[in-house]
């Protein structure tokens, strides 16, 4: 993902994200088009998959609520959209990301594996929500990033401490909603705890963990909206 704006980052307690049925004319508009990227980057790349996705629009920041609404479409089209400089900029990728803060305060990251689409990317655990991540007529971002977090690292809410707010950090198509999980374990336990689960991990996402303690540890392989944050938590 690339910043399209300067991020915003925004505190706040409560996210309300409602769930819409709506059409999105850029995915109707270019379907042809869409569907041959996307058979082309499945042939670069065959573990991707073209299941439902979640994206949103509309995000409002008021007090210590965030409203957004977001709507079900296609990966191919998210990709498309990802891959050919977001030409939609009314819509945003809007996902929950598990800031893992081990007990000596280092933030703990995955390498993303070859077998995404984001490899080589280093970042928290996260995912666009999906159809898993409904709730009634709601998304749950906070479901989402427990089911992310269990799914590429292993862990589990048992496992840690999640603060009650949330840090958003919004770069015009991308938005970020982390959630520092504190967990009474040293950086360096974490990672072989983590990379432990990967090595029996028949597909993992991850390839490897990047601990950050300082600002020397941020990379370019870092998302804008993680190096943001975790900068903002540095100078806390």
């Amino acid at each position: 993902m690339s910043d399209m704006q300067s991020p915003l980052i925004c505190r706040v307690t409560t996210l309300d994200l409602a769930l819409q049925q709506r059409p999105w004319p850029f995915a109707d508009e270019r379907r042809g088009e869409i569907d041959a990227h996307f058979a082309e980057q499945q042939r670069l790349n065959p573990n991707l998959w073209n299941g439902r996705v979640l994206l949103g629009r509309d995000p409002v920041f008021a007090g210590e609520r965030l409203s957004a609404s977001y709507f079900e479409t296609d990966f191919a089209s998210f990709l498309a959209w990802r891959d050919w400089g977001f030409p939609d900029k009314e819509i945003f990728n809007g996902f929950g990301m598990g800031a893992l803060l081990s007990i000596d305060g280092a933030f703990v990251c995955g390498v993303m594996g070859e077998r995404t689409a984001n490899a080589g990317r280093i970042y928290f655990p996260s995912g666009t929500p999906d159809l898993d991540d409904i709730s009634g007529e709601t998304v749950d971002i906070a479901g989402s990033v427990m089911r992310e977090l269990e799914e590429e690292t292993g862990l589990t809410a048992a496992d840690c401490r999640a603060d009650a707010d949330w840090h958003c950090i919004y770069t015009g198509v991308a938005l970020a909603m982390m959630q520092i999980l504190r967990v009474d374990m040293s950086a360096e336990a974490l990672r072989a705890r983590i990379e432990s689960n990967l090595a029996h991990q028949k597909n993992p996402e991850l390839v490897g963990i990047h601990l950050v303690r300082s600002r020397a540890d941020l990379t370019s392989a870092m998302p804008r909206f993680v190096t943001a944050f975790i900068e903002t938590q540095l100078l806390a």
